[in-house]
């Protein structure tokens, strides 16, 4: 970084020289991983070209339709690309679909009946997701109200107890659910390799038996995705990865055909399923935006290494370590106090391209337990493929961070975050020197 911004870093962002200089010398430890990540950038990038390429997308399909949405070419191309890019027989791509807990809850009441059974393979899944299950909170509507049976296997060591996954599968088992991402836990993400042993021995045990993996924030991560190596059935946001920052809003479920059917019965109504439905001219966004994907979820991990080794180096335990395999572009921080957590939280909004001004406090934000703090000023509201970072109000108080447009911007948002601890006093500043 030459002094020029290292001036306007200091004098327009207010940050300490101290903290630039820290950054910028700890960024030198970890640029020889940034090799690696452009290798399965590149990959990911021909692939998705490629996709559009096969499904002959052409200028036509951004077109508007109206009313049902009969004959939005759009929509079914968008549709045919995700099966692409996700190597499977079917795709269900909607702006309708509000979030990726949206998306999973779906294909789970879609796919479940009642007296079915689902395992959690994964532990405990992400907190929106136990309000779904109805085994937190008080909500109508759940999946145990409607007779569908749940069970979670808890990880050993991290990895997930394949043995005991399939001791617990009985009669009444219909689904696994494999959730990728860390969620608000202390665990790293589920990498591929993993994934595919545990779906190997179930398939072995019983081939009937669906799997389904949440797979947000996790696409582009890796050259293979969940659905190459046997899921059956996968959900994500639209706002997250594959919308690289661009795509308005929307989901996504990517599976075996009779299985988005399904499904798709669920979203609209059995005998329209995927007929039906406008995508309100979101179309050339959402392709967009996964034309972008692989290269903004790499400037993501990039910022998500950089705060890793700039936080580890300052004492503090990160999840998952610098050497780790990624699987997703999350980096938790376990800062140890409340007070760490907000400070870090204020600084990444500081730095937020929209609403930087504002300053995030905790609060009972829905479907959460405990209360949340969230920083995230991004051109998409929500959008967690853009620079943010959360956490609950608990202990052992961990401020999970992810997202970035481009590196610059990760960098400043570390930046910006450790600054307000060393202003605040949250850090030994012997180490800054």
């Amino acid at each position: 970084m030459d002094k020029d911004t290292v001036n306007i870093l200091c004098k327009q962002f207010d940050l300490n020289s101290q903290v630039v200089e820290f950054v910028n010398l700890k960024e030198n430890l970890i640029l020889d991983k940034f090799n690696s990540i452009d290798r399965i950038k590149e990959y990911n990038q021909y692939k998705v070209l490629n996709s559009m390429q096969k499904a002959r997308l052409s200028s036509t399909d951004f077109n508007w339709t109206t009313g049902y949405g009969y004959g939005d070419v759009g929509r079914d191309k968008a549709e045919k690309i995700y099966s692409l890019v996700f190597n499977t027989e079917d795709a269900l791509v909607r702006p309708t679909i509000v979030s990726g807990t949206h998306a999973i809850t779906l294909t789970l009441a879609g796919l479940l009946k009642p007296d079915d059974e689902f395992i959690s393979i994964t532990g405990t899944p992400y907190d929106t997701l136990l309000k779904v299950i109805g085994v937190k909170g008080n909500q109508e509507g759940t999946l145990l109200d409607y007779g569908i049976k749940y069970k979670e296997i808890p990880l050993i060591n991290g990895k997930i107890d394949i043995d005991k996954t399939v001791n617990n599968i009985s009669d009444k088992t219909k689904l696994l659910l494999i959730q990728r991402s860390t969620g608000y836990s202390n665990r790293k993400a589920i990498t591929i390799d993993e994934m595919e042993k545990v779906i190997k021995v179930v398939k072995n045990f019983n081939k009937d038996i669906i799997i389904m993996v949440d797979n947000c924030y996790g696409e582009f991560l890796e050259k293979r995705e969940p659905t190459d190596i046997g899921a059956d059935i996968m959900a994500g946001s639209l706002i997250k990865n594959p919308g690289g920052g661009i795509a308005l809003t929307g989901g996504y479920i990517v599976g075996r055909s009779k299985l988005v059917e399904q499904v798709a019965n669920r979203s609209t109504a059995p005998g329209l399923g995927k007929d039906c439905g406008l995508t309100f001219g979101t179309t050339r966004s959402t392709l967009q935006g996964l034309f972008l994907a692989p290269h903004v979820v790499s400037e993501a991990l990039k910022g998500a290494l950089l705060i890793g080794i700039v936080y580890k180096e300052l004492g503090f335990e990160i999840v998952p370590e610098i050497e780790d395999i990624r699987s997703d572009i999350i980096q938790a921080v376990k800062l140890n106090s409340a007070d760490r957590v907000i400070e870090f939280c204020k600084g990444i909004q500081k730095a937020a391209v929209v609403d930087s001004y504002v300053t995030p406090l905790p609060w009972d934000m829905p479907g959460y337990e405990d209360k949340v703090i969230m920083a995230a000023g991004g051109f998409i509201d929500g959008s967690s493929i853009e620079l943010s970072a959360d956490g609950p109000m608990r202990e052992p108080y961990f401020a999970y961070y992810q997202g970035g447009l481009t590196y610059e911007h990760c960098k400043l948002g570390v930046m910006s975050s450790l600054n307000n601890l060393y202003n605040n006093n949250l850090i030994n500043k012997n180490k800054l020197t």
